[in-house]
């Protein structure tokens, strides 16, 4: 049988040993809103696990609020009832860029006639001049706007990094708040909310190598303040998100935000050193193909690459039959394969983005993991392609 080569890490990291480990050491845990010894304990595991996620962003621990996952963070974040210290009243307008998840593009819970897209570059970056232009018209419109801007950090399928600190500039200088989606961020790069300029950053445990099912917002500071609360009920998370805390979930979410801080400085210029030379050797081999975002800042372990010709479908099949675990893109689709809204904001050909396959590496890849996708790709581009790729790299 082929052995399996797993790059995929964008969709999901396989589970640290570590976070496996708190997981199985918290299963027998109390309820942590107990007063008892028992409940007291699983209290502390909560505590721990919520300093382990605050510093993984250069946050306060009473900051981090955990929910079920990146997507339940996102629209507890986006909500019109957020105060920032004394200004209690509601933001009005959601402004989020083209490319975002489908759970911020969805608008949260805005209603669709107060959701604005923001448009981005042929690299994938977001459109600070077409951002400001658009702050500037909503203050022109309505003097007393509060807007709410969301901007993800990196995005999931091109592994581009956003100018997320001039971004906030702009929107602070609008009287905004800025929210960023962290989720493909956290743990392969520097995500220090403070000096991103972040109001508030979501996150999700399973991306960094913590189990699925449970995530959080992190908020700037204790001024902002979510005053409408997705879950209402026993007032846990200081009352931002009703519910048990899932405490096996939160631990093992923890002990992956402590190993993916430890890891980072060293974690990130490997991915970056593999993932170079997988294009290289595409480039060598497969010259046709084309690294779409590739002229733009990168997460160090994703590659989205496409050739003419080529089908999505198709190499999906190929792959894994070669023992290869590869995308087309996001991974929240139920297994389908479709358009790409990113690529359609950026402007990619369709016939080039109907056959785009992202890469992702993780710590654990190898050269050999790398040289088996290469001999893989290159092979099926050379059967199946035809003519240049015909977009910028």
């Amino acid at each position: 049988m082929t052995e399996r080569v797993y790059l995929d890490w964008n969709a999901t990291a396989p589970l640290r040993p570590e976070a496996r480990a708190a997981m199985l050491a918290a299963l027998d845990a109390g309820n942590p809103s107990s007063v008892h010894a028992e409940g007291r304990a699983a209290r502390a595991l909560v505590e721990d696990a919520r300093e382990a996620v605050a510093r993984l962003v250069g946050a306060a621990p009473r900051d981090v609020i955990f929910t079920s996952g990146g997507t339940e963070a996102n629209v507890l974040a986006l909500t019109p009832a957020l105060q920032v210290g004394a200004d209690t009243a509601p933001r009005d307008r959601l402004l989020v860029s083209a490319i975002e998840h489908a759970s911020v593009r969805s608008g949260g819970r805005f209603p669709t006639n107060a959701v604005d897209i923001v448009p981005v570059t042929p690299d994938g970056l977001v459109d600070l001049a077409a951002l400001a232009a658009r702050l500037e018209a909503l203050a022109v419109e309505n003097t007393g706007i509060r807007p709410l801007v969301s901007v993800m950090h990196a995005n999931n399928e091109t592994g581009v990094v956003q100018p997320i600190a001039a971004a906030a500039e702009l929107v602070h200088a609008a009287g905004g708040i800025l929210h960023v989606d962290a989720v493909q961020s956290a743990g392969k790069i520097p995500c220090d909310i403070g000096a991103l300029g972040a109001d508030l950053m979501t996150l999700s445990g399973h991306k960094i190598g913590g189990p699925k099912g449970v995530g959080a917002v992190v908020l700037r500071s204790a001024a902002i303040h979510v005053s409408d609360p997705l879950l209402k009920g026993g007032g846990q998370e200081r009352g931002a998100r009703a519910g048990t805390e899932n405490v096996a979930a939160i631990a093992g979410f923890g002990a992956a935000a402590a190993a993916a801080a430890r890891d980072l400085a060293a974690a990130g210029p490997a991915m970056a050193t593999r993932r170079d030379a997988l294009e290289a050797q595409v480039a060598a081999g497969s010259p046709q193909t084309c690294v779409i975002g590739g002229a733009a800042p990168r997460l160090p372990n994703t590659s989205l690459l496409a050739a003419p010709g080529l089908k999505a479908e198709t190499a999906l099949i190929a792959l894994d039959l070669a023992g290869l675990a590869v995308s087309s893109g996001a991974a929240c689709s139920s297994g389908k394969v479709g358009a790409s809204q990113v690529l359609a904001a950026m402007g990619v050909p369709p016939a080039i983005a109907a056959g785009a396959i992202r890469v992702s590496l993780g710590p654990a890849t190898t050269e050999r993991d790398v040289a088996a996708f290469v001999d893989a790709w290159n092979g099926l581009v050379r059967r199946l392609s035809k003519g240049g790729c015909g977009i910028a790299a």
